[in-house]
């Protein structure tokens, strides 16, 4: 498929061809879905923690004798159903993340890159460019000139320090590199940006 490569100032400068087995298949749903659940699985810290019945401060002791006193039944004070008593099937430390296959995880990308590829006015090439002053105002006023005020996504061939550091302060503005895509942030993102090096290498990086 033919694309429009946007300069800087947001002006049609020429076209690019992309890989249609990246950015033109067919939008598989089931895949996204997966992949974004396990990025968010693996984001949990999982440090929720309560203390049982065996953990918290108390005696041991049998508080009266079972019989005869006329009240119910006790076997001590840090029973759960007590005031000051364990928690019982309460929360512990646990890890939430897994493994998704890489197949999906590929496809999950490409369904992506698809389904923002057919929003012409939501995915844009822009040629090559940095940000030598690593200034946040230089940044802004190149996105400004490319996408509305929306959650945007830029993709990078290269791991660009600079232009990272410009887009620190950015709200709504996500920075990623080709080879390092996140699913949530990609598909979330209203406005889609990438570099003219950038989208050579998806072509090559998931192409078939």
């Amino acid at each position: 498929m033919e694309v429009k490569v946007y300069s800087i100032d947001g002006k049609e400068s020429k076209s690019l061809k992309l890989e249609d087995s990246v950015f033109g298949i067919e939008v598989s749903q089931g895949s996204i879905y997966n992949a974004i659940r396990n990025e968010l699985a693996n984001k949990r810290v999982g440090t929720a923690s309560v203390k049982g019945r065996s953990e918290v401060r108390g005696s041991g002791a049998k508080p009266w004798r079972q019989k005869g006193t006329g009240r119910a039944r006790a076997g001590h004070k840090r029973s759960p159903i007590w005031r000051g008593g364990g928690v019982a099937f309460g929360p512990t430390p646990r890890d939430y993340s897994y493994s998704l296959p890489k197949k999906v995880k590929r496809l999950a990308f490409k369904s992506i890159l698809s389904l923002k590829a057919q929003d012409e006015n939501r995915f844009k090439v822009v040629e090559d460019f940095t940000v030598d002053t690593g200034k946040t105002k230089d940044l802004a006023g190149i996105l400004k000139n490319l996408v509305s005020n929306e959650r945007t996504v830029m993709i990078l061939k290269d791991d660009d320090k600079m232009v990272r550091r410009a887009g620190k302060n950015i709200p709504n503005l996500d920075i990623l590199s080709y080879n390092r895509l996140n699913a949530h942030d990609l598909f979330y993102g209203k406005n889609v940006l990438v570099l003219e090096s950038a989208a050579l290498q998806l072509n090559q990086f998931y192409g078939s």
